[in-house]
């Protein structure tokens, strides 16, 4: 069966003033509603992931992305997905740029004055990066709980792969395009910076990369080297940011595709004939025909005179357009067998997917800075949830009063705490048999807070 995920950008969780506070909190829960119906009619009521393709909040501050994190656990639950089944990059509006220092300020108008040789300078110095990802301080605590941790050294992050038949999987590269914003950056004036460290992406016999990235290539001014990359490495490059959905699919060579796909925005401050209210389906599969990568969309749009989300037949190649692309890390693999799986057309598709072989969703641990593994999380059922709501939901001394009470931090150590020394003792916690601990007390702080704001 198909991989499917739900697709949204540019939600801008608060943004909303006047009357749009009521409006837009509509359109969201209609969307919601609308997921849920089109997962029931093309994959049983059950998809495998939501990509998140950056501006999650309007200002970066974390009232913001608590309100995202509730929606997106109503969405998760809507369409049958486990909640921290979510793969998410930073945009421009998600960094808090009121945290910006006076040095903060002169690296970034040094690094776009200059260009990469002058990024690679500044990101070669820890205490020069601290002062850049500083402003990402509520995004990354959000998006460490979802396992998207932010590459504090400038590289990419990848985490979930997802088998699609034997020997051949789909890999999601996350891209952080956003660290040089601090002012209102123009395309025609591109001042931002990938950077090599992130768009030197591996290849791998049997992998194909999908980039999941906030702004298109035309805002950076490496684009040319990314692009270079981008074509030679990459299977689907996905971005946000402007609003204005749109889809390519370029022949680089013979047996290499590229799809090259711009979302619009789940929610824009304004909702017109050109920018409106949407979101998309997407559905990955192996196309056993041509030994490449299939990817069929279902493009959905806001109508204001239904008040209600449609398939949009206008924007991404018209009604649920479907793109084969030639892929030639899959054939640097052994051919996988056909599915032995034909199922009558009368059979409902809730049956056929129990019946036919699921995705494989797998978190792989990416390299430390050392160029090891990082260890593997435990292989415990529930552990990924109760990871996403103890980084998400607690506050740092919520977190620690956990670890103290479970006993899991050593005697006079003197390791200075952060998300990474946290995330090591709640797995400690966890191969000691201690999870359905951390959970209760996760729900008895979440609680006692709630009763305590009352």
């Amino acid at each position: 069966m198909p991989a499917v995920f739900v697709h949204v950008s540019d939600i801008h969780f608060g943004q909303d003033k006047g009357d749009r506070v009521h409006i837009h909190n509509d359109v969201k829960q209609q969307l919601i509603a609308d997921a849920k119906e089109v997962i029931a009619q093309i994959a049983g009521g059950v998809a495998h992931g939501i990509l998140v393709t950056g501006d999650i909040a309007q200002s970066g501050k974390w009232k913001e992305y608590e309100e995202a994190g509730k929606w997106l656990d109503d969405l998760a639950s809507s369409v049958g997905v486990e909640i921290h089944r979510v793969q998410m990059v930073p945009g421009n509006h998600d960094l808090d740029r009121s945290k910006l220092s006076f040095s903060g300020k002169q690296i970034l108008d040094y690094i776009r004055a200059g260009g990469s040789d002058e990024y690679e300078e500044i990101l070669n110095n820890p205490t020069d990066r601290m002062a850049l990802f500083a402003r990402f301080g509520d995004y990354d605590r959000f998006s460490f709980g979802y396992n998207c941790p932010l590459n504090n050294e400038g590289a990419f992050a990848s985490e979930m792969e997802v088998s699609l038949a034997p020997g051949r999987t789909i890999r999601f590269i996350r891209f952080n395009s956003a660290l040089l914003c601090h002012g209102p950056e123009r395309d025609e004036h591109p001042e931002l910076v990938i950077g090599a460290r992130q768009f030197i992406i591996p290849r791998t016999p049997g992998v194909e990369n999908i980039v999941l990235v906030h702004h298109p290539l035309n805002w950076y001014k490496d684009q040319e080297q990314v692009r270079d990359y981008i074509r030679s490495r990459a299977r689907v490059f996905i971005s946000g940011h402007e609003h204005d959905p749109k889809v390519s699919v370029e022949n680089v060579e013979a047996g290499s595709d590229l799809m090259m796909l711009a979302a619009g925005a789940t929610v824009p401050y304004v909702s017109n004939d050109i920018f409106t209210f949407t979101y998309n389906i997407i559905e990955f599969d192996w196309d056993e025909q041509i030994d490449g990568l299939s990817v069929t969309m279902h493009p959905r749009v806001w109508n204001p005179q239904r008040t209600s989300f449609e398939a949009d037949e206008k924007r991404l190649g018209g009604k649920d357009p479907n793109y084969r692309l030639e892929c030639p890390f899959f054939r640097k693999a052994g051919r996988p067998a056909a599915p032995k799986s034909v199922q009558p057309s009368d059979v409902p598709v809730a049956v056929m997917r129990t019946q036919s072989a699921e995705p494989l969703i797998e978190m792989v641990p990416m390299e430390s800075a050392e160029g090891g593994p990082q260890p593997m999380p435990p292989r415990v059922e529930g552990y990924e949830t109760v990871r996403l709501r103890f980084f998400r939901d607690l506050l740092e001394g919520e977190r620690l009063r956990i670890l103290v009470e479970l006993d899991a931090l050593p005697e006079n150590s003197d390791e200075r705490m952060s998300q990474g020394l946290e995330r090591r003792l709640l797995d400690m916690l966890v191969r000691q048999g201690k999870l359905e601990k951390v959970k209760k007390m996760v729900d008895q702080l979440v609680e006692e807070r709630k009763n305590g704001a009352q």
